[in-house]
């Protein structure tokens, strides 16, 4: 029996379930596509796959909604990949292991993949029933959203009739997105020289970090591991004459980093020192965090003496001038609407390579000219250090509609069954709808979904009973849709 299988929506968390089952980190699309086109061919579906494995599978109307309007339902196919230290998980072969606390839905050692896993298992139930009353209904389910949307950007729906698209990529019961940033992915490197060097190697942890979205959580100001390793990094080559072989954290560009691991070399007499100064950084930042990130470790383990290849001086100089200098996190409030973030970015991974100092960040803003300006700002710092920097996987964000009759409907059937008006909000987040809006002509997006948090992390969780009155919100809209 399936973990799942007393869980109400039963069609939804079965669903839910067997997506689990199959390995579905972005760049690895085929198996999870593979189940949709069974899926698909199973219930007579007429369907569409292209060479990136974006899925669209169509069910026509149901009875006396032959001539309503199509609507599209959307979602991601690919989930972001993080794991515990002592996670053993292979993201590419294994599927996840899923546990149930009370009301919460949660991975054992790994993100849950809720984002967005739940939007198409809520699909596949609803192509599934034969019961339910609804307009022609195209399902669309996209590739790489999570490493920069590059499923929506490709997709061709010029199959497609609808102009009504609801998004089920949202996190917050009650609130409907209507308008979302634009982003594009900065990837830098910094070349290195190196040369052989000896002395004790002292691997130095970052951890106890709560990390998150960077989008949707960046403005909880939580600390960035990668940043803050940084900072340390300059303490250390200032008080003790240390020497650089790597360093490592993130695994996501749209993570906020919760781990960083430093490597170097210190003489002997120098290994006191540079525990004392890492006692003395974990108290700053247990001061400096102590609401955002209570439990900072720093922890400093003596490897003992080797022989090894260490950054050059000059390259050892620049790296951390890299780390120091780069911007990173909140860089603007919106002037127009209170509360949010209207440009920002995330340095989400940092990682030595052969060729040099890798780094990958993203950066969001709902301001084009605002996210150009971040993106000088990287690409003046690398150039003036000898890197180089390229800005990849650009995407649109998504404008306010005045005037949005799928969104009226949404706010009377929300009222109905929840006895209050839902809350209408613009978002830092990246939402596929921007493609979508440059896609289709006079598109009509709105954007719902249930309540998770720790969305991102190895903390991700899934509310068991707000995915069930989504789902009752979701099967009312569709009926009113006539």
């Amino acid at each position: 029996m399936g973990v799942l299988n007393n869980l109400k929506p039963e069609s939804v968390f079965r669903y839910f379930e067997e997506l689990c089952s199959i390995p579905h980190g972005s760049g690895h699309m085929d198996p999870i596509a593979d189940y949709c086109v069974a899926f698909a061919t199973a219930h007579n579906l007429e369907y569409y796959r292209d060479d990136l494995s974006n899925i669209i599978i169509v069910k026509n109307a149901s009875k006396g909604y032959e001539q309503a309007p199509a609507i599209m339902l959307q979602g991601h196919l690919d989930m972001v990949c993080e794991k515990t230290a002592e996670s053993t998980i292979d993201f590419l072969k294994d599927g996840l292991t899923l546990a149930i606390d009370g009301d919460f839905l949660y991975a054992e050692g790994t993100t849950l993949g809720g984002d967005n896993g739940i939007a198409i298992a809520m699909a596949l139930a609803i192509l599934d029933d034969d019961t339910l009353e609804h307009p022609r209904l195209e399902a669309i389910f996209t590739v790489d959203e999570e490493t920069g949307l590059y499923g929506a950007e490709a997709i061709d729906v010029s199959m497609l009739q609808g102009k009504k698209l609801i998004n089920l990529d949202s996190e917050e019961e009650g609130i409907l997105t209507v308008s979302c940033a634009g982003g594009v992915t900065a990837e830098g490197l910094l070349p290195v020289k190196r040369q052989q060097s000896e002395g004790i190697q002292l691997k130095i942890q970052l951890s106890g970090l709560l990390g998150g979205h960077s989008g949707v959580e960046i403005d909880k100001m939580r600390g960035n591991a990668n940043i803050l390793m940084g900072r340390f990094l300059y303490t250390l080559n200032k008080e003790v004459n240390i020497q650089l072989i790597d360093i490592a954290g993130g695994q996501a560009d749209n993570a906020i980093p919760r781990l960083t691991v430093l490597n170097i070399l210190v003489a002997e007499g120098d290994v006191d020192k540079v525990k004392a100064l890492a006692a003395d950084y974990e108290h700053t930042l247990n001061n400096e965090y102590k609401t955002s990130d209570p439990e900072m470790k720093v922890t400093v383990e003596n490897l003992g003496k080797i022989s090894t290849a260490v950054f050059s001086k000059d390259s050892q100089e620049k790296t951390i001038v890299l780390l120091l200098a780069l911007p990173n996190g909140i860089q603007a409030m919106s002037a127009d609407i209170e509360g949010l973030v209207e440009t920002s970015l995330n340095l989400g991974v940092l990682k030595v390579q052969e060729e040099g100092v890798a780094l990958v960040s993203a950066v969001r803003s709902s301001i084009e000219t605002a996210k150009k300006a971040v993106c000088d700002r990287i690409s003046a710092l690398m150039e003036s250090l000898g890197g180089s920097v390229e800005f990849v996987g650009a995407y649109p964000g998504w404008e306010f509609k005045k005037d949005s009759p799928l969104r009226e409907t949404v706010i009377r059937v929300f009222e109905k069954q929840y006895g209050k008006k839902p809350v209408i909000e613009a978002i830092h987040a990246g939402l596929e709808c921007g493609f979508f809006a440059e896609k289709v002509e006079d598109i009509d997006c709105i954007s719902l979904g249930p309540d998770m948090s720790g969305v991102h992390t190895v903390e991700e969780r899934l509310s068991i009973p707000s995915v069930e009155r989504t789902w009752v919100l979701l099967l009312e809209i569709l009926k009113e849709s006539k």
